[in-house]
């Protein structure tokens, strides 16, 4: 009989996801795929910076890197929450309480 622990809550993970690129893939167990986002996010944040002139604003110079953040965020979230409604869902884990 296998105990099946609680996952973090998925607005933790959100949270998580917001903060740092790749957090919220790490929280929910999928670190490759958060080294993922946050190497690209930081490469084409370096190719857009590298790319622009001066003249441009702090997020227009960084706007590829940001945009991979973005896209990152409610992918983390996703997964949280599919983990989390398996888990609330999972009838074994109720009788695993009850005894």
């Amino acid at each position: 009989m296998t105990q099946t622990r609680r996952p973090l809550n998925p607005y933790m993970v959100l949270a998580l996801a917001i903060v740092l690129p790749g957090m919220g893939h790490v929280a929910v167990g999928q670190p490759q795929r958060g080294f993922g986002f946050a190497f690209f996010a930081l490469l084409l944040a370096l190719v857009s910076w590298h790319t622009t002139t001066p003249e441009h604003s702090f997020i227009g110079r960084s706007a590829a890197g940001l945009f991979v953040w973005a896209l990152s965020i409610p992918d983390a979230y996703r997964l949280a929450r599919l983990n989390y409604e398996k888990w609330r869902r999972n009838p074994s884990r109720l009788s695993l309480q009850e005894n």
